[in-house]
């Protein structure tokens, strides 16, 4: 969720990105501060999917111990 929000430029989350005062001083502020937006956002959805493949492997592991469970006399 965090990812969409940051890619819709929320502005609740302003505290989040990482911003500088050179950031502020550019000629064109608004387009550097919402790179940054989708940088962090693209940052949280690369989370996500580690996330994800971690939780995916967990399961394959508990399966496979719990095949090996029932093959142990």
């Amino acid at each position: 969720m965090l990812g969409v929000f940051f890619s819709t430029h929320s502005a609740v989350l302003f505290e989040d990105v990482p911003v500088t005062e050179d950031d502020l001083k550019d000629t064109d502020p608004p387009h550097r501060i919402y790179a940054l937006y989708n940088k962090v956002g693209y940052n949280c959805f690369i989370a996500a999917g580690i996330y994800v493949l971690f939780g995916l492997f967990s399961c394959c592991q508990m399966k496979l111990n719990k095949r090996k469970e029932y093959l142990v006399h």
